[in-house]
């Protein structure tokens, strides 16, 4: 049986995501630290006897799932007394009177992640006795070349519903575009829906598989191992997640081969995700990435830059630099180039700066340094970081402060200013965010509210949702009125924003109200304005507003209180 070693269990351990019981039992406790690596050699022993000699399963597959499931099998352990001296004794003893759930071993061993296995296991049932299809099929495409632990890839994409006859069937045919065995097991783990027979495009999909890999040889470039190959398909299906259409990207992929083999999966998502935050056509970004390979050289996370610097840079007209600078203040200073593209949409230029990388420029990225130690240096900024710093939450502030850099604010005073007036972690106020977008506020908008009125990203999503849908669908007003009266959403809904606006309504519709109030002049007045302004239309009108809605709760309707406003 292949070695175990205690720093091996940690990896996988640290890779997997854990339930808060698994993390208890990750520890074993039980155990001493020394012995640990011991005691699971022996538990993957005992249990492959077991499945072997007492579940009648063939030895290989019996000693696969026991070296492949070992969150399964540290929860068997946890419950078993350890004892250096007999504890493959123990174990033995332990299996004869608890019968494990052998489906829970065979999906964590076949790759699946242990979080996600409830969701495959029958309903019923604990022993592969009862139910051999499942475990059938794994031992098929094990045949075949597979690898066991990575079958799980396979499984989540409903692979191992269909009859494996037909799956042998398929798979030999995918033979025929000239792809070698291994080839082949590398294309349907990176593409499953091959076999599931849900793929839209298969002749697209092998047309641009056949001419990359072969008329333009790039089976010359990798090691002929299903692991190469997997890796290979899984950057290939990067282009298409970006909207590339099947079919039509086998001589463009092809004459830049290269990338498929030179540069990681991480590099690849990274540099698109990158140019996704530009909001524009994901096809797009896919098509500059094959066009202008040399992008994947720039390091796009750590430069600093200078924002308006890098405008010059690319070549934005001194007239248009002074005019974003003037409206977008907040925007300039230094920042991370990893946020750029949120800083060209906090100015609405994120096209201008799109086009011209795929126009040409995109080496300048590569070239682009900060003019000089002081360029766009804000020293109010730097002050403060520094006593940020010294703080005794800079962990937490810090986190802030960087949420807004990745929103486009640069380090400036103005930036200084918001991160004083918002509260939250991070991750809240970035679910903020993701709402007012989702609802339909525009990136530079949005940025813009938040320097008007940074405390709307103190309101809760709920709350936010809310009073957008009462100024949209209720009021019947547009998003544009947020543009110049951001703070409506930091006013209570149920106490503020509803009564004021119904009673201005119901003023006007009894003709008590001859002009026209603006929602800023309704909403952020005073309680004392309001009531003088109504005071003003009619002089029971104050009372009336008062029995209403005194102590923020209705009293009275106001149609009863329509009898004492008469002339």
């Amino acid at each position: 049986m292949q070695s175990l070693s205690f720093s091996t269990i940690s990896r996988y351990f640290s890779s997997s995501s854990l339930t808060p019981k698994l993390l208890k039992l990750k520890t074993l406790y039980k155990i001493p630290a020394k012995d640990r690596p011991k005691a699971f050699q022996q538990a993957q022993k005992v249990l492959t006897d077991y499945l072997h000699d007492t579940k009648n399963l063939p030895f290989t597959f019996a000693d696969h799932i026991s070296k492949n499931s070992l969150l399964s099998l540290s929860e068997i352990i946890s419950k078993v007394d350890y004892s250096s001296k007999d504890f493959k004794g123990s174990l033995r003893r332990f299996l004869r009177y608890h019968p494990i759930d052998e489906f829970l071993f065979f999906y964590e061993s076949i790759g699946v992640r242990y979080d996600n296995i409830i969701g495959f296991l029958p309903v019923g049932k604990m022993f592969l006795s009862e139910d051999y299809r499942v475990f059938d099929v794994a031992c098929g495409l094990w045949g075949f070349g597979f690898p066991w632990d990575k079958l799980g890839v396979l499984c989540k994409e409903g692979v191992f519903e269909n009859d494996l006859c037909e799956l042998n069937e398929r798979i030999v045919g995918f033979k025929e575009y000239g792809f070698s065995n291994v080839m082949v097991i590398g294309i349907c783990l990176a593409f499953p829906c091959l076999l599931s027979g849900k793929c839209e495009d298969i002749d697209g999909l092998f047309d641009d598989l056949k001419r990359v890999f072969v008329d333009y040889h790039l089976v010359s470039c990798v090691e002929e191992n299903v692991d190469c190959w997997f890796e290979v398909c899984r950057k290939i299906q990067i282009f298409y997640d970006l909207g590339c259409v099947k079919g039509e990207m086998g001589e463009m992929m092809g004459r830049c081969k290269n990338i498929f083999v030179e540069y990681s999966e991480e590099c690849l998502v990274q540099k698109a995700e990158f140019f996704k935050k530009l909001d524009v056509c994901k096809k797009e970004v896919g098509y500059l990435l094959l066009y202008k390979p040399e992008i994947l050289r720039c390091d796009l996370e750590t430069p600093s830059i200078s924002v308006s610097g890098v405008l010059r840079y690319f070549g934005l007209e001194e007239s248009k630099l002074r005019f974003v600078m003037e409206n977008y203040p907040y925007v300039f200073g230094r920042n991370r180039l990893s946020n750029l593209p949120h800083v060209m949409r906090s100015l609405d230029l994120n096209k201008w700066f799109f086009y011209k990388i795929q126009d040409g420029d995109h080496n300048l990225l590569g070239r682009y340094v900060v003019g000089s130690p002081d360029e766009d240096l804000d020293q109010h900024y730097v002050d403060n970081f520094l006593s940020i710093q010294g703080s005794r939450y800079h962990v937490h502030t810090l986190g802030k402060l960087e949420f807004l850099h990745s929103l486009g604010f640069g380090e400036n005073k103005w930036t200084i200013k918001i991160l004083n007036q918002i509260r939250g972690p991070s991750s809240d106020l970035q679910e903020r965010v993701d709402c007012l977008l989702q609802c339909g506020v525009e990136f530079p908008k949005l940025c813009k509210m938040i320097h008007c009125s940074p405390k709307i990203l103190n309101q809760q999503k709920e709350s936010i949702e809310q009073k957008i849908k009462y100024l949209c669908e209720d009021i019947g007003h547009s998003l544009e009125d947020l543009d110049v009266f951001p703070a409506y959403l930091c006013y209570n809904l149920e106490k503020r924003i509803k009564p004021r606006y119904s009673f201005h309504m119901w003023l006007t519709k009894h003709g008590l109200c001859t002009e026209e109030y603006a929602i800023p002049s309704i909403i952020a007045t005073s309680e004392k304005n309001f009531v003088l302004r109504i005071y003003r239309m009619h002089r029971a009108a104050p009372k009336i507003w008062l029995e209403c809605y005194s102590n923020k709760e209705p009293r009275k309707s106001l149609g009863e209180g329509l009898i004492k406003l008469e002339p």
